[in-house]
């Protein structure tokens, strides 16, 4: 079996290609917040909120409140890690993409992997470094995913970046701290770039990148899903082989 490169060790250097922003034909203006707007009408109680991760019954429970949430993204940025890892990688990678669609991809490659390992580090902290709550290494399983077939690839692309984009857009209202938020809007600022220039692989040319799928056509902003909802989700994908709760998390 082929070994997965790390983010260190893989040869798409910076030098070497163009930024995905500039790829992308987006300019970041800032790091402000993309997140739905954070109402209270429906916030975690205070009990879920100071459940903790951890085993439940033998399973892992992502726990609620702000750690609940970051563990949460965290599960989505393995599956977006894990997923890129494997299209680089590929031994046919080369032949199914150009110079710069090639570049696009290892760009979204090195900003999962980045989003998962900066997540990481963060509940650590929240955990005081317990690693019985912080989530572990998932693993997955593309059974029916042909990883040499560009519209396959693709295809899921596209579900995982949107998936994420309305994952950190519905979850964000249940954040309470402000750096936690910051953190988030800056991630799904990225996402949201993700899930635009997949769309443009896709229909190069087209108005697919801002489909009413993904923008809501009353008000100009980003879907955005329930924790409960995405996870279904998820779920249905059947990519996550690693049993979890979310019994916390709305």
């Amino acid at each position: 079996m082929k070994t997965l490169v790390k983010v260190e060790e893989t040869s798409f250097g910076l030098a070497s290609r163009r930024s995905f922003l500039k790829m992308s034909g987006l300019a970041v203006a800032g790091a402000g917040l993309a997140l739905a707007g954070c109402s209270s009408d429906d916030d975690s109680s205070s009990e879920n909120n100071n459940q903790m991760p951890g085993l439940r019954n033998g399973t892992f429970d992502f726990g609620g409140g702000d750690t609940g949430i970051l563990t949460y993204a965290y599960a989505l940025e393995q599956l977006e890690a894990d997923f890129y890892t494997r299209v680089v990688n590929g031994n046919t990678f080369g032949s199914m993409f150009n110079t710069d669609e090639q570049a696009v991809l290892a760009d979204l490659y090195y900003h999962e992997v980045i989003h998962r390992n900066v997540l990481r580090q963060v509940i650590n902290t929240a955990v005081n470094n317990n690693s019985q709550q912080l989530l572990p290494d998932l693993e997955f399983m593309y059974n029916g995913l042909n990883f040499g077939n560009r519209a396959q690839v693709l295809d899921v692309a596209q579900k995982l970046e949107d998936t994420g984009v309305a994952a950190y857009n519905g979850a964000g209202k249940y954040l309470e701290s402000a750096a936690n938020l910051a953190l988030a809007g800056k991630i799904v600022s990225v996402e949201s770039r993700h899930a635009s220039v997949i769309r443009s692989l896709i229909n190069p040319d087209d108005a697919f990148f801002a489909a009413p799928d993904v923008v809501d056509p009353s008000t100009g902003k980003n879907q955005a899903k329930a924790p409960s909802q995405v996870l279904s989700e998820v779920e249905t994908m059947g990519y996550i082989q690693t049993p979890f709760t979310a019994n916390y998390l709305q």
